[in-house]
């Protein structure tokens, strides 16, 4: 109970400092609306193909972005000492990890969720099974991405080619969840005639407790280096 506690103190404050630093949220934004425009182009007036493509490129610009912002909330604890900080109070390192974690799962599967409109508007892309599920995807996806990506921020966070080692790390690890997470989102987007979404959307869900877990206790072994 009083890790719980601890996780929501700490989630609280986590919130507290994304909110300062909103305009990184907005710049992040911008830069994966960039890149779903980048896929437009490269691949011209092609609708057809561009709709059997969307949710491919929805999942490469959300992964894209969140190296972004995962190595900057990272880079925050850094540069202010905030990390150091909170390792010298009594508090467990799993609530501090969940705390970060949740956090950054609510920052990009809000800007996830902000894409949804840019993606149907650019791509021309049907949403066939309803928004509903397209976002609970969006999230479900999210959380397997930021599970892993928020314990390799912080390992990655004070080394010098940090933000390169971060995506060799993030990037294979993710490839699993990002595939069950781009198969769903195109069976919400371009119809479900068999029933699959339920497999594919279990399977992400299967790496989202699998990653939290994993990483829920590797990351109190990382504070103590």
């Amino acid at each position: 109970m009083e890790s719980l506690f601890q996780c929501v103190a700490l989630a609280q404050k986590e919130l507290m400092v994304q909110w300062r630093t909103r305009a990184r949220f907005g710049s992040v934004l911008v830069f994966g609306v960039t890149s779903l425009l980048v896929f437009s182009f490269a691949v011209g007036p092609d609708s057809s193909a561009l709709q059997a493509h969307a949710a491919g490129y929805l999942w490469l610009a959300l992964l894209l972005m969140s190296t972004l912002s995962l190595q900057e909330a990272a880079r925050l604890d850094v540069q202010n000492g905030a990390l150091e900080a909170l390792v010298l109070l009594p508090v467990d390192g799993r609530a501090l990890y969940y705390a970060k974690a949740l956090v950054n799962t609510v920052t990009l599967g809000g800007l996830g969720t902000l894409l949804i409109p840019v993606v149907v508007a650019l791509y021309d892309a049907p949403v066939k099974e309803g928004a509903l599920w397209l976002i609970a995807t969006v999230w479900l996806g999210s959380a397997a991405l930021v599970a892993p990506g928020t314990l390799y921020a912080a390992l990655t966070s004070r080394a010098r080619a940090g933000d390169v080692l971060l995506p060799l790390l993030l990037f294979p690890l993710v490839v699993p969840a990002l595939l069950g997470s781009v198969k769903a989102t195109e069976v919400v987007m371009l119809g479900d005639p068999m029933g699959r979404l339920g497999s594919w959307l279990g399977l992400v869900l299967a790496f989202d407790v699998l990653y939290w877990s994993l990483c829920g206790l590797l990351y109190p072994l990382l504070l103590e280096d």
